[in-house]
């Protein structure tokens, strides 16, 4: 049902990620979601983990269910309580009725799930005809594997930029995201979220690719300023189910 990894570093992810702790969340994807998400009164966040976007949500009066596959996770989610409801589900296999509800959030998920189409066409079957759907996912742009940041010292003044890797073809990896913490992503291009959204039977109304918020470049000094605020992290893509 879930990965071993999230069992084994959902601490790390509370610790490092939630709680207000960090400026990619507070600063960038939470007021994203409420955004994108306001006036949709039942709302279902897949892979919820802790459940941080389902209670900022709850908190504008949303109906929030959160979904996640890990009992860590959820555990968590449900002592910090905040008005959601949660439950334990893969993405592929909704425990939810069809078209019952409004919108579907899912926020960097995708990037780490094998069945992309079949999760995709799970959001379609329990949105409502003209319901939202908000996804985030870490740009496929950023995960390529085999990409980083380059200092080029063989030039005068020394050039920093950001090398890409193979984008077109997709590959999952391996990542040690912090001592001991290793995490999987399946790597896809932009245009495999894009044309899965649309055969799902969801109309894309808008797509962001925001610059990294002003609280992470201030906890990156180790970046170059220039390259980073010019190569989005992020990616969101905004669509609404067919009627």
């Amino acid at each position: 049902m879930t990965e071993p990894q999230w069992d084994d570093h959902a601490d790390w992810w509370q610790r490092e990620f939630t709680d207000g702790v960090d400026p990619e969340y507070v600063e960038q994807i939470i007021p994203l979601a409420l955004g994108y998400l306001a006036g949709y009164e039942r709302v279902l966040d897949v892979g919820t983990g802790e459940g941080q976007i389902a209670r900022a949500l709850a908190s504008t009066g949303a109906k929030v269910t959160g979904l996640d596959p890990t009992v860590s996770q959820i555990d968590v989610a449900v002592g910090r309580g905040g008005g959601p409801v949660y439950g334990l589900s893969g993405s592929d296999a909704l425990p939810i009725a069809d078209g019952s509800v409004d919108a579907v959030v899912v926020c960097l998920v995708f990037e780490h799930v094998d069945a992309l189409d079949e999760s995709l066409a799970e959001v379609a079957r329990v949105l409502r005809p003209g319901g939202r759907f908000v996804l985030f996912v870490n740009h496929p742009l950023l995960q390529t594997p085999d990409s980083g940041m380059i200092i080029d010292h063989m030039i005068e003044p020394p050039e920093t930029y950001w090398r890409i890797g193979p984008y077109l073809r997709e590959a999952v990896t391996v990542e040690e995201a912090q001592k001991g913490v290793f995490v999987r992503f399946v790597h896809r291009p932009l245009s495999r979220y894009v044309n899965g959204i649309i055969e799902a039977g969801i109309d894309l109304v808008c797509m962001l690719e925001p610059a990294p918020p002003p609280g992470f470049l201030a906890k990156a000094p180790e970046y170059e300023e220039d390259v980073v605020v010019t190569t989005p992290r992020l990616l969101a893509l905004v669509g609404d189910r067919r009627g």
